[in-house]
């Protein structure tokens, strides 16, 4: 399991398997919004009849070179950055599945209607794009870029993305729903609801946690095993969705 072995000690969420906190779920989605507020990571599980899968999700705005190496090394799967449908209107970014025009795209997942991936893409003063340095530039050069749009959705353009942003690039951007979880309750419009909720620019990084023994998606108790042991919230994606829909 992607899990920090190491870390000793007593953890203090209380998180339970079951995404509460001492049993609580207003607990447990009180502690993530007060994690999300201060810039820390929350693990969000979505639904076991949907994807099954934990993420780590942090703001946007507070993703440094450490945090991309936190989601990484523990979590192993695509770094992302959601951004709201109003934002991704702004930078002039289209569902990835219809730009492309190529016979292998067939945007029809088991779990959903279709995916939220737009345009993957690094800043322009990154080098390869890839490195913890680099996508940390990228996704707060995003996060800024998603504020100045939310302070004004008309004095942003899809040029002044172009400007600031090159594709193809190492940071997937998701398009949020139009309808937020009113729509669609996958990680990338959870997330976005947290950021909403604790008055953060309008985009989120997720990143699903993967088992290293089986490959496959970490279970919720074992997710929720690891968001003690680091001190990490653990919510379920029915909470959030109950307390911010």
């Amino acid at each position: 399991m992607r899990a920090d072995a190491e870390v000793d000690g007593d953890a203090t969420t209380g998180a339970d398997p079951d995404g509460s906190a001492d049993g609580n779920p207003d607990a447990a989605v009180e502690r993530a919004l007060d994690a999300f507020r201060a810039g820390d990571p929350v693990c969000v599980h979505d639904f076991a009849d949907r994807e099954g899968e934990t993420d780590i999700v942090y703001p946007a705005s507070a993703v440094d070179e450490a945090a991309v190496a936190h989601m990484r090394n523990d979590a192993g799967g695509l770094i992302c950055v959601a951004v709201s449908d109003l934002v991704a209107d702004a930078f002039g970014l289209p569902f990835l599945a219809d730009a492309l025009d190529h016979p292998a795209v067939n945007d029809d997942p088991e779990y959903d209607d279709r995916s939220s991936f737009s345009l993957p893409v690094n800043h322009r003063e990154t080098f390869t794009g890839i490195t913890d340095e680099d996508r940390s530039r990228t996704i707060l050069e995003l996060a800024n870029a998603a504020a100045d749009v939310d302070a004004d959705p008309a004095g942003y353009t899809p040029e002044d993305f172009a400007a600031a942003f090159r594709a193809p690039g190492h940071v997937h951007v998701l398009r949020g729903a139009h309808g937020g979880l009113g729509d669609r309750t996958g990680h990338t419009e959870l997330g976005l609801a947290m950021a909403e909720a604790v008055g953060a620019a309008p985009a989120a990084v997720v990143c699903e946690m993967l088992d290293d023994e089986t490959g496959m998606a970490l279970t919720p108790e074992d997710a929720a095993e690891y968001a003690r042991r680091r001190e990490i919230p653990y919510v379920e994606g029915a909470d959030l969705v109950a307390a911010l829909r």
